[in-house]
């Protein structure tokens, strides 16, 4: 890799994070325009039954969440030996058509369509732009390299998402989702302006890639990511309902309760990649109890408006603090295929983040209430923690191979 100055180096984080922000913006806003899309895409089975059309809306979220599963690990196979500066801008530019189709899109089917084609490339993006920001960093700065990318996401969530709610709110959610297809549209040209070119990891391919599932320490560590942190996304998912129909707010008050959890996630994934580079274990463990504690405050005092605001906060700082970790720990049990340890992490959270909705809209449905979906997610994160503890006590009978070193 070529010699950057400072100021360009920076640049090409920033450019990188971007990207990250274009993907918290095409996540997560659908949670807050829940209830707009269901109006507009379901008026018949909204006018019938409003928890059942949004519990129906809710695969917006299931749908997207499968197709980062699908895409992430097929990705990593296919262009191994693709430079990642390439790959990124390719990923990038898969974001600008599929989101702007969803926009367009005329029936709730097509949309999910749509949906499903910009998720295939989401979670390769996170994976070959935090190993991409990690060399750019320098040796060590793993945890780093990954939290500026995925700082981004939580950007987006802090003031991108609400901002973009509020003009979903007032112009419709496909005005909202054109704006989004722009912000990637930006995201694509700073990348090419000034991200400097990175080769492929050395001896990278599609066996090797795949070699990594070989591993069951890989398996047991997607499992802990898939099944601890779908508690969040139990919570996440359902955030508009509850602050309207639990809190008893307006929905003017919902990019608020986004911007508090947003503010949450900022600051845990701030806190979660330097924790993840001193100490990866300590930080998996600290990221799961406080996942656990946050979302059980979270169910608690959710019903009132003072208690939903610092939850919601909470929640958000937990459920980021821990990503850095968790897929540090992925690539270090999947050494020499860095690129699929990444894609796997991401795959694992976007099961978790359809296990979380889905299982969220299951005991909506079922009649248990909006705030069941946060005792179910204080369950699914303490099966989390679980696992984790298994996985670190298997390494202590079989030491786990030190991570490969970010290419240069």
């Amino acid at each position: 890799m070529e010699t950057l100055t400072a100021g360009r180096r920076w640049a090409a984080l920033l450019a990188l994070s971007l990207g990250g922000f274009g993907l918290g913006l095409t996540e997560f806003v659908a949670m807050g325009l829940l209830p707009d899309m269901a109006r507009d895409l379901l008026p018949e089975s909204y006018a019938a039954s409003v928890p059942d059309a949004l519990a129906h809306t809710g695969w917006m979220i299931t749908i997207y969440a499968l197709g980062v599963v699908v895409g992430a690990p097929t990705i990593a196979v296919i262009t191994a030996r693709q430079p990642r500066r390439r790959l990124v801008l390719g990923l990038l530019a898969v974001f600008v058509v599929f989101t702007t189709a969803s926009a367009l899109a005329p029936t709730f089917e097509l949309v999910l369509a749509a949906r499903f084609g910009a998720a295939l490339a989401h979670g390769a993006y996170f994976g070959a732009a935090g190993l991409l920001a990690a060399a750019i960093l320098g040796p060590g700065n793993q945890g780093r390299g990954v939290s500026i990318v995925i700082g981004g996401l939580t950007a987006a969530n802090l003031a991108g998402v609400p901002l973009i709610t509020v003009l979903g709110q007032n112009h419709g959610w496909r005005a909202a989702y054109l704006a989004v297809a722009a912000v990637f549209a930006l995201s694509l040209l700073a990348v090419l302006a000034t991200v400097p070119t990175v080769a492929a990891a050395p001896g990278g391919s599609p066996r090797a890639e795949l070699r990594a599932f070989r591993n069951p320490q890989v398996w047991l560590v997607a499992a802990a990511v898939a099944v601890g942190t779908s508690g969040f996304f139990a919570v996440n998912s359902y955030v508009a309902p509850i602050t309207t129909h639990v809190a008893g707010l307006s929905e003017a008050a919902v990019p608020w309760v986004l911007a508090a959890m947003g503010l949450g996630m900022t600051v845990g994934i701030a806190l979660g990649g330097v924790a993840a580079d001193r100490d990866l274990r300590r930080a998996v463990l600290i990221g799961f109890a406080g996942l656990i504690g946050s979302v059980t405050m979270f169910g608690l005092t959710a019903v009132h408006p003072a208690g939903l605001f610092p939850a919601a906060f909470l929640v958000g700082a937990a459920s980021l603090f821990i990503v850095p970790a968790l897929q540090s720990r992925l690539i270090a049990v999947a050494p020499g295929a860095q690129l699929m340890g990444a894609a796997v992490n991401q795959s694992a959270l976007n099961i978790a983040n359809a296990t979380g909705a889905a299982l969220g809209g299951a005991v909506i449905v079922a009649g248990w209430g909006y705030l069941a979906s946060a005792w179910l997610g204080v369950a699914l994160s303490l099966t989390g923690l679980l696992l984790t503890l298994l996985s670190f006590r298997l390494d202590t009978r079989t030491p786990t191979p030190a991570p490969t070193p970010v290419p240069a």
